[in-house]
């Protein structure tokens, strides 16, 4: 007895950080409690985040054995990180494929493999896929990548979504691997449909449902603005965590598009055409939950097709979801719920805007009174159509300061990093181009070196490096190759040409090839927290939040005075 109460009030742990001790995933961590009778019970927290004794976790995983050696879902996770780089989706895809019986591409090593079949022998193939996708978002989650939805975005959107009818049908049309496709609604029951522009994605939500058994899903390949690969579909709830800053989304060959019934998107407003498109597949009654910037609740360019959406009733709530849900930032995102009338008269009067944007990010989702405003739609319609939540409710419940401050941090952190990333590059062998012989990126197709997807071309070869090929084929003399007379890129570049080295090579000029991209995707980041920073500090400095730093003393300029006549 006297150990017992020893142990519960010692140090709490929760299930991340034991998960951090034994090198293995969260998932894995749950797997233990629902498998062995002899887990430590929780001593606090709630149901959602159970806290464990920290002095019972370490004797039973001694017990166990578990922590002492590298698990062999650790030295899978290394072994695809050493083969595949960044390009973890792809990875996951083969790993999945092998535990669906199917085969991996050319490119899954031998070692993953063995260690594929090493946890199978011990969890089923549900349990091995859970867990990687959940290391797949833990490390999205430090690298500040916005390709994957947070599961905290996850559970708010199936919060808000409220009850889902097992007959329903749910869409997302930007389903990515597929975590709010599967994650919103009853395990059972729902037909599921999903469409992402990255073939990899979409390849392994499909995956995912059958290793899960979701028996009733359809995740396919393709860009869902210019290539719908589900015209007619009408669906109960839709769903969308949609690609963000994306100008190039088609509006050039979608002007007269039915869909845009709200209004044709500025080239800017990508997130407005993706909102218009979930629309058009929601059948009457039914709704749709779109996690957008909160910059796009009131920027100028589509202010008109806010006015629309507000002036039909058709926009039922939007929430300012707290700081840190996402992924890739520390701002808050919102969260659209609109819903399409069974009639005319079914259209709502008022809009119901919530702010939880000073809420802990694994807080209660329901609002407190102050957080939720009823406005009405003629207060909404003004010059500026500003939907932002805070706004419209008591601003005490937003925290400007530590917002604002947390924003700098985070800015602070990404143009640290910026020059590390950025690649030391000494004088080549020439100053036009690389000497030596060059092969078309259609011969390597011929050849089965390379396939084409929705995206950029991906080597199926080890006699080829795919960044050292993506590498080349974003070179000057390429673009112009793949550029149409219309000024059209095309991504995949079969006229392209790529000089002839051998892999060793390859990898080399691939490896500067990624460190270039991933600093091109660091300073978008960078740009989108800039303006969001400056939109901020405006805001704050306009309602009083914020105040201008007092200058030290001594340092202050004399008050300006007219120049003298």
């Amino acid at each position: 007895m006297a150990d017992t109460d020893a142990a519960s009030s010692g140090p709490l742990v929760s299930g991340a950080e034991i998960a951090r001790l034994t090198g293995v995933t969260r998932a894995a961590v749950s797997n233990w409690r629902r498998r062995y009778e002899d887990f430590p019970q929780p001593q606090g927290g709630g149901a959602g985040s159970p806290l464990f004794a920290l002095a019972e976790v370490q004797a039973w995983l001694e017990r166990q054995h578990k922590g002492q050696e590298i698990s062999s879902e650790v030295k899978l996770w290394q072994a695809l990180r050493a083969a595949y780089g960044e390009e973890m989706v792809g990875a996951l895809t083969d790993v999945a494929r092998q535990l669906a019986g199917s085969e991996p591409t050319p490119t899954f090593p031998a070692d993953a493999r063995r260690l594929v079949d090493e946890l199978t022998a011990v969890d089923s193939p549900a349990v091995v896929i859970t867990s990687l996708v959940q290391r797949l978002a833990d490390s999205a989650r430090r690298s500040g990548s916005d390709q994957l939805t947070s599961e905290r975005i996850v559970q708010a959107v199936r919060h808000f979504a409220g009850t889902v009818p097992a007959d329903a049908t749910v869409f997302d049309p930007a389903c990515g691997i597929g975590s709010l496709l599967l994650g919103v609604g009853p395990v059972d029951g729902p037909h599921r449909i999903g469409q992402d522009l990255d073939p990899r994605s979409a390849s392994l939500a499909q995956l995912r449902a059958e290793l899960t058994d979701r028996t009733d899903v359809s995740a396919v390949p393709g860009d869902s603005l210019l290539a719908d690969r589900w015209p007619g579909l009408q669906a109960e709830v839709v769903v969308c965590d949609p690609p963000v800053g994306v100008t190039e989304w088609g509006r050039d060959s979608t002007l007269l598009d039915s869909r845009w019934e709200l209004g044709t998107p500025p080239r800017a407003e990508g997130e407005l055409a993706w909102l218009q498109h979930a629309y058009a597949h929601t059948a009457p009654g039914g709704q749709v939950l779109m996690v957008m910037p909160a910059s796009v609740a009131y920027r100028k360019g589509g202010r008109r097709i806010r006015a629309e959406l507000v002036r039909r009733g058709l926009l039922v709530q939007l929430v300012a979801l707290p700081a840190g849900v996402a992924s890739s930032h520390a701002l808050p995102v919102h969260l659209w719920q609109l819903r399409r009338p069974l009639t005319p008269q079914d259209a709502v009067s008022t809009v119901r805007l919530v702010d939880l944007s000073a809420n802990a990010p694994d807080g209660p989702l329901d609002p407190a009174p102050g957080q939720v405003a009823e406005v009405p739609l003629i207060d909404l319609l003004d010059d500026t159509v500003d939907l932002t939540p805070g706004r419209h409710t008591p601003a005490l419940y937003r925290d400007y300061s530590t917002e604002y401050a947390v924003l700098r941090e985070r800015l602070e952190e990404q143009l640290g990093q910026l020059s590390a990333l950025l690649p030391e590059l000494p004088a080549g062998p020439g100053t036009g181009s690389l000497e030596g012989p060059t092969v078309s990126v259609a011969e390597l197709a011929r050849a089965g070196l390379v396939e084409y997807g929705e995206s950029e071309p991906v080597s199926v070869s080890d006699q080829l490096d795919t960044d050292y090929l993506r590498g080349f084929l974003r070179s000057t003399a390429n673009t112009r190759r793949s550029t149409s007379a219309s000024g059209t890129y095309r991504a995949d570049g079969r006229g392209a040409r790529i000089p002839q080295l051998d892999i060793e090579e390859q990898r080399r000029y691939g490896q500067a090839f990624r460190a270039l991209q991933e600093f091109d995707e660091r300073v978008t980041a960078v740009v989108r927290l800039s303006r969001e920073a400056a939109e901020l500090a405006r805001d704050g400095l306009g309602n009083g939040a914020l105040s201008p730093r007092t200058p030290p003393p001594n340092t202050a300029q004399p008050p300006c005075t007219p120049p003298s006549s």
